[in-house]
């Protein structure tokens, strides 16, 4: 590094001549002129710092035997104690096959299903017929899971649910579909995708905003029907958008979704509906076992974090499009 007449180095002969308070007064002034945006970044900001950043320090009780009178600090180390209960456990393979089971399973069916209703809605050209539509669909993301299970309860109950009557009606044999452990899967499948499909398809509609019209003017004078339009054009341009929701998804593939199971399920059903985070509900806060439940979150951090890694590698190999 050149030295300046004085020894300094020429970074610092630069910031004696002005360059550098130059420079954080045009940081200053941006920063003014932009403050209604950073302002609306803010919030935010203070949300994450508050309930995700800070609480990482009590992580470490994932490696202790926490013990609240002791506190955080002050309760014994106990290594991976915590981690080897969980993957020793009796239930472990069967949490584990359960949880990805439900979560590959909503991917399967919800992502579809979201793609297709955003081109149906973006392609439909009554604007009463789409407005109708984007209610409906958008409607039940906002019920909680407790209204849904009502709703779900009058459809499927064995005595007198809807479906129930009409299986009566043609001579079948009613069937309790919230207790039968053949039946409750699809009933956690169909119903998050009933719930979650029409809000999930609000980043495909916005996808389908950006496609240039004039692709579509062209391939309809060339003879393209609806089909070869949407296969060509529509399902291309959204493909980064596609890959996108993928991956992050996958990050949460752990996330069974907690609120559905553990409204919807029973001890009768426990085989096959108990995922990972209602075990973690009932060791940890029914059992007060909290440095086993605290464990198990950050198992499934990390896996989360390898999958999401992973499956934007693969995706940046073969489609050439990455989230990063």
């Amino acid at each position: 590094m050149r030295k300046g007449k004085n020894g300094s180095s020429d970074a610092a002969v630069r910031l004696s001549d002005g360059t550098g308070e130059r420079r954080h007064g045009r940081l200053y002034r941006e920063v003014v002129r932009h403050r209604s945006v950073y302002l609306l970044v803010l919030l935010p900001l203070i949300y994450y710092i508050i309930f995700k950043y800070i609480p990482i320090w009590n992580a470490q009780i994932a490696f202790k035997n926490f013990r609240a009178v002791a506190g955080v600090s002050g309760s014994p180390w106990v290594g991976f104690d915590n981690f080897m209960e969980f993957f020793n456990s009796f239930y472990f393979w069967s949490l584990l096959r359960n949880t990805v089971m439900y979560s590959v399973g909503k991917l399967l069916i919800s992502l579809p299903l979201s793609i297709i209703l955003a081109i149906a809605i973006y392609e439909c050209t009554r604007p009463v017929l789409r407005k109708v539509v984007q209610t409906l669909a958008y409607l039940p993301h906002f019920l909680s899971w407790v209204i849904m299970y009502g709703i779900l309860l009058t459809l499927l109950a064995p005595g007198d649910g809807v479906f129930n009557d009409i299986v009566k009606m043609f001579g079948g044999t009613p069937v309790d579909f919230l207790s039968n452990t053949s039946t409750f899967p699809w009933v956690v499948l169909i119903s998050d995708a009933w719930k979650e499909m029409g809000w999930s398809a609000i980043i495909f509609i916005a996808a389908l905003m950006g496609i240039d019209v004039s692709l579509f003017e062209a391939a309809m004078v060339e003879g393209a029907n609806s089909w070869q339009r949407v296969k060509y054009i529509t399902l291309p341009a959204i493909a980064p958008v596609i890959v996108t929701v993928l991956i992050l998804k996958l990050g949460t593939i752990l996330d069974a979704g907690f609120n559905q199971i553990f409204m919807l399920y029973s001890p009768q059903v426990y085989g096959v509906a108990d995922i990972i985070d209602t075990w973690v509900y009932r060791q940890g806060l029914l059992d007060f076992k909290f440095s086993l439940a605290t464990a198990v979150g950050l198992f499934k951090g990390v896996f989360g974090m390898i999958l999401v890694l992973f499956a934007n590698w693969i995706s940046r190999k073969v489609t050439d499009s990455s989230l990063f």
